[in-house]
């Protein structure tokens, strides 16, 4: 254990862990990665189909300029949410990698500090340094050579990302941190687990692949079918823009497809 320490510590010097402090923050999971230009872009997307629908649906230029902005704003929110999302996701593949080069290097014989630090060694290969599974294992590093149990550490990144797979990791290595010699099955066990969710998951997703694309012309159809019929049904049309009845079916038609889409977003996302 003294040798351990003293790796570490050598690894880990109060300098280093200076350097590394002012350098690398602790990851907040709840804050969207999305940039200026991802920002951009999704305003751009949604303010260009928010206007493109309802100038469809009410032929009113301002109408559609000011619903279009609204949507982009929209289209903002929901990028930076699901950006967060893909950010977590990729973080349980990460954490995937880890336990598997943790497993590997634990089978060796080494402690769980010692394969953690070579794990890192490993997994800076594949990810950059400021991928979030190297500064996550450089901050549960840094606090172990400060005495900190690895298992609060593991605890504090599962509260952070709030997955329930390192969640379950940490709880079960906390009960058994010092009292037993089953270190290693427990990341083989945990690995698995994982392994096996990211394979229902594919899955689903292959299988939902099909669905989302149907229910995507099918959501559209409509929409398009209106346009051309707006544009070149010689008149036919004209009641549902000059109206007032026309008006109330335009609106009630756009609230049905706006129902239609959120629904079919909702459902077609299947969460395990």
């Amino acid at each position: 254990m003294s040798d351990l320490l003293r790796t570490v510590s050598k690894r880990y010097s109060r300098g280093d862990l200076t350097k590394t402090r002012n350098k690398v923050t602790q990851p907040d999971y709840s804050q969207s990665p999305s940039g200026t230009v991802d920002h951009v872009l999704a305003f751009t997307i949604g303010f260009i189909a928010g206007a493109v629908v309802l100038y469809i649906f009410y032929k009113i230029p301002t109408l559609s300029l000011v619903g279009g902005a609204l949507c982009g704003i929209a289209n903002i929110i929901a990028a930076a949410i699901e950006a967060i999302n893909k950010r977590i996701l990729k973080l349980r593949t990460q954490f995937y990698d880890l336990l598997e080069a943790i497993s590997v290097s634990m089978r060796s014989g080494n402690p769980l500090a010692r394969a953690l630090q070579n794990a890192r060694e490993d997994l800076v290969v594949v990810y950059p340094d400021d991928s979030d599974i190297i500064i996550e294992i450089d901050i549960i590093l840094g606090r172990f050579n400060n005495a900190v149990p690895m298992s609060e550490a593991f605890s504090d990144l599962a509260k952070r990302s709030g997955l329930e797979d390192i969640a379950s990791f940490a709880s079960i290595y906390a009960t058994i941190e010092g009292k037993s010699g089953r270190d290693d099955e427990i990341v083989r066990e945990t690995q698995q687990i994982i392994a096996d969710k990211m394979e229902i998951e594919m899955e689903i997703d292959t299988m939902m692949t099909a669905a989302k694309t149907e229910v995507n012309i099918m959501l559209f159809m409509p929409v398009v079918i209106l346009g051309i019929i707006a544009y070149a049904g010689a008149g036919f049309m004209d009641a549902i823009y000059t109206t007032e009845s026309g008006r109330i079916v335009s609106t009630f038609g756009l609230i049905v497809f706006v129902l239609s889409f959120v629904m079919a977003r909702k459902f077609s996302n299947v969460k395990l």
